[in-house]
């Protein structure tokens, strides 16, 4: 039988409250609330990514397999 990996303790990306978020159905934010509030400055363009993608981004994920379970945070490869 396996061993389930240790849950991480993280800062909210919003709050920067500590916890066991990744446990939460809304991790690594502490609640929906903060998850909403970073989208929202994502949308109003208050985050974002300065730099362009440039191939060597990709390097390494080129053989990942196709599937969903590659968004799933409960796959253990």
């Amino acid at each position: 039988m396996a061993e389930k990996k240790k849950t991480p303790e993280v800062r909210c990306p919003t709050c920067r409250k500590s916890g066991l978020w990744f446990e939460d159905r809304w991790g690594p934010f502490c609640s929906r609330r903060c998850k909403l509030v970073d989208l929202g400055q994502w949308l109003e363009e208050e985050h974002r990514i300065e730099s362009e993608l440039r191939p060597e981004h990709f390097e390494g994920y080129e053989n990942l397999p196709p599937g969903q379970h590659l968004d799933d945070p409960d796959y253990d490869r």
